[in-house]
């Protein structure tokens, strides 16, 4: 039996990278890396129940450069779960849905969870964590 040429898919050698997506694969990205800090939440609540050796020694790896790097994505990944999860449910209901309207959708959300970022680490800089 001769065999048959079949169709291929395109693959992403195919396409330009578009802001879309970059959004589409962040988003879910950070919903993943949410989870991973959830997880890390429910560790230090668990080392604060354990007592003052654990939590500080919880606190002591949230306040290293590894801690404090992780704990910075994470607030960025927040920002821009949030910003795009808003995105989403204007889009729901069926409102920006031309391309321009979603490409600067797209946009709006990445620079609006940096924005956010930028303003939950000043004031953590300034002296808000102290």
């Amino acid at each position: 039996m001769a065999a048959r040429e079949r169709p291929l898919s395109p693959h992403l050698q195919v396409y330009r990278w578009q802001i879309q997506m970059a959004t589409s694969i962040l988003h879910r990205a950070t919903g993943i890396f949410l989870s991973v800090g959830a997880l890390i939440i429910a560790g230090g609540l668990l080392a604060l129940m354990m007592g003052p050796e654990s939590w500080n020694c919880f606190t002591g790896h949230a306040g290293a450069w590894y801690g404090k790097l992780f704990l910075f994505a994470w607030t960025w990944s927040f920002a821009y779960h949030f910003c795009n999860g808003i995105r989403h449910i204007v889009q729901d209901f069926a409102i920006g849905f031309s391309i321009p309207a979603f490409v600067r959708s797209s946009w709006i959300s990445v620079f609006a969870s940096l924005v956010i970022t930028a303003l939950v680490w000043a004031y953590v800089f300034v002296g808000g964590a102290a």
